[in-house]
C-alpha cells in the first residue's frame, strides 16, 4: 500500500463556554471567521489564517485521492455520456405562449425560451443563463418567470453561492433591461398580477428572509409590506394561480400564518387569514370563492384539506371556526400538498412511502393517479394556467427515467409528452429494485430501497452506498439517477435509508425522529445497515454511508456510535457542530431551527440531549472509518466551519489509521458547485472516494 500524505495539523486555541451552568471546551471555535457575515458576500475576505488552513485540507485530500484521478475521469466520462446536451423540458401552456427550459450542447446553464402556441420555430430567448454566468465562478438563476400579461420576464441570480440574490428584469417587448435591480433578495418574489408590482423576499443582515417589500416596475423605492416581528419566523410571498390574491406566508418548523391581498389592489394592507397558534400549520390554495387550507388542525397529524370562504362575501377570513372540513384526515395517508384548478382540485398523499396523486373535479367526483411499482416516485410538473383541465406530473422509478406525462382530469386520459434520454443507453431490464423493511431498536419497520445490477448475485455480499437523511420531514423518493449507476455497473448496490425524520410513513415518522427522539434517526440508520449485513446484501465494512447537509449530522452520529460498519463516510455540508450552532442566534438558521432540534439557550434539557448526540461533541478515541466532508465557503446554512472543525477533532482522536478528508469548495455554498458538468465533478471525486475507502478496507481487513 502506497504512503498517506501527512494531513495538515491544525493548532488549538481552547475556548471554555459557560452555558446553562454547563461548561465545554471547543478547540477549534478559531476557525469561525467573526467577520463571516461579510465572507459570505465577498469570500476574499477570509481571515488569512483560516484561508490558508482549508487551502490546505484541500491539498491533502487532493494528495490522498491521487490514485483515483483516472477512476474519476472515467466516472465523469460515463455520467456525461448518460447526460443529453441537447436536452429540453416539455414547455407549459399560459395562453397564447408556451414557455420551457432547454439547454445548448456544451452548455453548463440553460437557455429560459417561449414560443407561440402552435409555431416552435418561432422561439424567443427570455434568459440565456449561460451567458449570465459566463466569468463568474458561481452561477444560480432562481424563480425565472414571465409576468402575467407576458411583458417581462424576471429571475433572481446568485453569483457566490451565498443565496443573497439579485431580482433582474427583461422588457420582452424590447429586449431592455429594467433599471429594476433588487439586491438582498432571498430568491423569492412574485409579479402582482396586474403586472405593476413586484413583491419580493428581502434578507435582513443575519441572512434571515424577514421582510416582504412592494416595488413598483417604473420606480426604485420600496414599500414595506410586511415585517415579521419573530426572529425564529421565515417570510415567503406568492400569487395565487386563480389571480385573485397574493399570499404572504410565515413560519418555523412547526407554526405558520398567512396573510393575504386581492390582486386586484395590490396596494392595499394585508389581511390575516387565522393567527399563528403554536405547532398549527396551514398553507393555502385558492379555487373559485374558496381557500383550500392544508393543515394538522384539530390532531390531523398526516393533515387534511379544509375550505374557507375567500372573504369577498361574508368575511370569514381571519376566524379559524369558519373552515370546513373537505378531505378528512386519515392516519396513514399524509396529504403533501394541494394546487386548484378552476374544475378541479388536485391533492398528493404519501401511502406506504409512495405517492399517489388525487383529482377532484367540481361535482365532487375523486379518482387517483398511481402504479403498481414497488418503488417509485410521482411528482406534480406544475402548470401557469388556471382555466384548464390538462394536469402535468411525472413518473420515474429507480430502474426507469424519468416520463413526463399531460392528463386530462376531464376524460382521465394521459400523454406521454417526453422520455428522460439516456445517450449512452440504458435498459430498464438490466437492472433490479426492491424494498426492504428493517426492524429498528424499538420495533418500528424502517423501509429501504434497494437498486443493483442483474448480474450482481442477490444474496451475496457486495459493496454498499447507503443513503440517509431524515431531517425536517423531508422524505427521500426513490428517483432515477443516471450517477448512481456508475456504482451499480459496478456491482454495487444503492441502498437508501427511509429513516424518521423523514415523511416518507407520514409525519408522525417525521415526529418520530425530531427533537427528544432524534436518535430514532440515527439507529434507524443502523439499524438498516444491520439488516442489509443479515439478509446478505453487504458485509460489516464494505459499506459506504452517504449523507448531506442535516443528513451530514447523521453521518457524524453513526461515525461515532457504530465506526465498525462503515469502509468509509460521506459528509456534504454537514450539519455536526450542533451544539455550538443552536447555541448561536446569530446564524441564519438557528432560531427557525429551534422547533427541530431545541434551544440549548434556555432549556436545559434540550442543551443536554443535543450535547448528546452532537457529532463534534461526542467524538472520543475510537478506529473511525476513512471520512470524507466537503463544505462550501459561502454557504449560510452550514457554514464552513463546521466541517472544518469536525475533521480536525477528527483526527486528534481517532485510533484508526483511516483518512480523514476535508475539501471546501471555495467558490460554491450549499448546493456545491454550479453548472450541470461542474456538478459532475463533484459526483465522480464521491463516486471515487467510496469505491477507494471500500478497496482499502477490504485491503486492510485482510
Amino acid at each position: 500500500m502506497s504512503a498517506i500524505p501527512v494531513p495538515p495539523v491544525a493548532h488549538k486555541n481552547p475556548r471554555r463556554i459557560k452555558q446553562l451552568g454547563r461548561s465545554r471546551v471547543d478547540d477549534y471555535a478559531w476557525m469561525k471567521d467573526d467577520n463571516w457575515q461579510a465572507v459570505l458576500r465577498d469570500p476574499a475576505l477570509l481571515r488569512p489564517e483560516i484561508a490558508e488552513h482549508l487551502r490546505a485540507e484541500n491539498a491533502y485530500s487532493d494528495a490522498v485521492l491521487a490514485s483515483t484521478s483516472a477512476l474519476q475521469s472515467d466516472i465523469v466520462a460515463e455520467m456525461k455520456g448518460r447526460l443529453k446536451e441537447d436536452d429540453s423540458f416539455p414547455p407549459l401552456p399560459h395562453g397564447s405562449w408556451r414557455y420551457g427550459v432547454r439547454y445548448e450542447a456544451g452548455s453548463q446553464y440553460p437557455r429560459y425560451v417561449r414560443h407561440a402556441e402552435g409555431h416552435p420555430d418561432t422561439e424567443e430567448v427570455l434568459l440565456d443563463a449561460d451567458s449570465r454566468a459566463k466569468d463568474q465562478p458561481y452561477y444560480a438563476a432562481r424563480g425565472a418567470t414571465h409576468s402575467p400579461d407576458h411583458r417581462l420576464f424576471a429571475w433572481a441570480e446568485d453569483t457566490q453561492g451565498s443565496e443573497i440574490y439579485t431580482i433582474r428584469v427583461r422588457d420582452l417587448t424590447t429586449g431592455e433591461m429594467l433599471p429594476v435591480e433588487i439586491a438582498n433578495c432571498s430568491g423569492e418574489f412574485t409579479f402582482s398580477p396586474d403586472t405593476r408590482f413586484i413583491f419580493w423576499t428581502c434578507r435582513d443582515d443575519n441572512g434571515r428572509p424577514v421582510r416582504i417589500y412592494r416595488r413598483a416596475l417604473t420606480g426604485s423605492d420600496d414599500v414595506l409590506v410586511y415585517d415579521e416581528p419573530d426572529s425564529g419566523f421565515f417570510v415567503g410571498v406568492s400569487a395565487a394561480r386563480s389571480g385573485k390574491w397574493i399570499v404572504i406566508s410565515t413560519n418555523d418548523h412547526d407554526t405558520s400564518e398567512n396573510w393575504i391581498i386581492p390582486g386586484s389592489d395590490p396596494e392595499a394592507s394585508p389581511v390575516c387569514v387565522a393567527r399563528r397558534e403554536k405547532g398549527l400549520m396551514y398553507e393555502l390554495s385558492h379555487w373559485g370563492d374558496r381557500f383550500v387550507i392544508r393543515t394538522n388542525a384539530d390532531g390531523a397529524t398526516d393533515f387534511k384539506l379544509m375550505t374557507v370562504a375567500d372573504g369577498t362575501a361574508d368575511g370569514a377570513i381571519g376566524e379559524r371556526s369558519a373552515w370546513r372540513e373537505h378531505v378528512p384526515y386519515r392516519a396513514g395517508h399524509y396529504v403533501t400538498g394541494a394546487v386548484c384548478f378552476s374544475g378541479h382540485l388536485v391533492w398528493t398523499e404519501r401511502v406506504n412511502a409512495n405517492l399517489v396523486i388525487v383529482i377532484e373535479d367540481a361535482a365532487g367526483k375523486r379518482h387517483q393517479i398511481a402504479t403498481d411499482e414497488d418503488a417509485y416516485t410521482l411528482s406534480l410538473d406544475g402548470s401557469y394556467e388556471f382555466e384548464t383541465t390538462e394536469l402535468r406530473y411525472s413518473y420515474q422509478s429507480p430502474t426507469t427515467p424519468r416520463q413526463w406525462f399531460s392528463y386530462d382530469m376531464e376524460d382521465r386520459t394521459r400523454h406521454l409528452l417526453k422520455m428522460q434520454d439516456v445517450p449512452s443507453g440504458h435498459d430498464p431490464e438490466h437492472y433490479r429494485t426492491k424494498r426492504l423493511m428493517a426492524r429498528a431498536p424499538d420495533g418500528e419497520l424502517v423501509p429501504i430501497t434497494l437498486l443493483w445490477h442483474r448480474d450482481t448475485p442477490e444474496g451475496q455480499p457486495a459493496p454498499m452506498l447507503l443513503y440517509g437523511y431524515g431531517s425536517y420531514g423531508i422524505s427521500i423518493d426513490p428517483t432515477f439517477s443516471t450517477r448512481n449507476l456508475s456504482l451499480v455497473d459496478r456491482g454495487w448496490v444503492y441502498a437508501i435509508a427511509h429513516i424518521r425524520g423523514g415523511s416518507e410513513k407520514g409525519w408522525d415518522w417525521f415526529l418520530g425522529g425530531r427533537g427528544e427522539h432524534k436518535e430514532n434517526t440515527f439507529t434507524d440508520f443502523i439499524a438498516c445497515a444491520d439488516h442489509l449485513i443479515g439478509q446478505g446484501w453487504t458485509d460489516a465494512g464494505r459499506i459506504v454511508a452517504d449523507g448531506r447537509s442535516a443528513g451530514g449530522m447523521l453521518m457524524g452520529a453513526i461515525a461515532n456510535m457504530r465506526p465498525d460498519l462503515f469502509a468509509g463516510i460521506v459528509a456534504v455540508v454537514p450539519f455536526v457542530d450542533v451544539l455550538n450552532t443552536m447555541s448561536d442566534d446569530s446564524l441564519p438558521l438557528t432560531p427557525p431551527e429551534w422547533p427541530e432540534w431545541g434551544n440549548p439557550l434556555v432549556d436545559e434539557k434540550a442543551y443536554d440531549r443535543i450535547a448528546g448526540y452532537s457529532p463534534y461533541d461526542q467524538i472520543t478515541a475510537k478506529p473511525y472509518p476513512a471520512i470524507f466532508a466537503i463544505g462550501g465557503l459561502t454557504d449560510p446554512r452550514v457554514t464552513y466551519w463546521e466541517p472544518a472543525k469536525w475533521i480536525a477533532k477528527l483526527r486528534d482522536h481517532s485510533v484508526s489509521d483511516s483518512p480523514l478528508l476535508l475539501r471546501i469548495n471555495m467558490e460554491a455554498g450549499h448546493g456545491g458547485a454550479s453548472g450541470r458538468f461542474k456538478a459532475l465533478d463533484e459526483a465522480a471525486l464521491i463516486h471515487a472516494f467510496a469505491i477507494w475507502a471500500e478497496a482499502r478496507g477490504r485491503q486492510v481487513s485482510a
